[in-house]
């Protein structure tokens, strides 16, 4: 089964009890294959609790055993996103319009390098995720995007 097959199976079974694959991770080797799966609550800041983590990963283990491309070794991990919470899909970014983020590119933005924070505007029909850094505008093309994820600041009062 190819890794994008995986991952549609995974999200339709994670979707089905309930939840929402956030990111899926495929690490390690061939002969012990890591997955490492991020799930959260559809529409919600709610978190996911440990018995969460482990009725979705029971409901997992059941498939993934009898998948040949990841033999008996593999291993499974499912979390939460945590409060810095990656930005994966298309949706993740209008779902977190408004939130402070982070993101890190492959190419350089202008003056502003290849790591940028500001505040998330959306994206739009282009595929195109705007942000506002310091009261100017910046898009940057989602295929430039190497990781992004909402910014936490400990003790600051807008993360409640």
């Amino acid at each position: 089964m190819a890794q994008e097959a995986l991952e549609r199976e995974i999200e339709t079974r994670v979707e089905g009890l309930g939840f929402e694959l956030v990111e899926l991770e495929r690490v390690g080797s061939k002969a012990r294959p890591i997955l490492r799966i991020r799930i959260g609550r559809p529409d919600s800041d709610a978190g996911v609790t440990l018995d969460d983590c482990s009725r979705v990963s029971r409901e997992l283990e059941t498939f993934l055993d009898e998948s040949p491309e990841l033999g008996e070794r593999y291993v499974l991990e499912v979390s939460s996103p945590g409060v810095e919470r990656p930005l994966v899909k298309p949706r993740d970014y209008e779902r977190f319009a408004g939130k402070e983020i982070a993101i890190k590119t492959s190419e350089a933005i202008g003056d502003l390098g290849k790591r940028v924070e500001g505040v998330l505007r959306g994206i739009d029909e282009r595929d195109v995720v705007e942000l506002d850094v310091n009261g100017r505008t910046v898009a940057v093309p989602r295929d430039q995007i190497r990781k992004a994820h909402l910014v936490y600041r400990w003790g600051d009062a807008k993360n409640k």
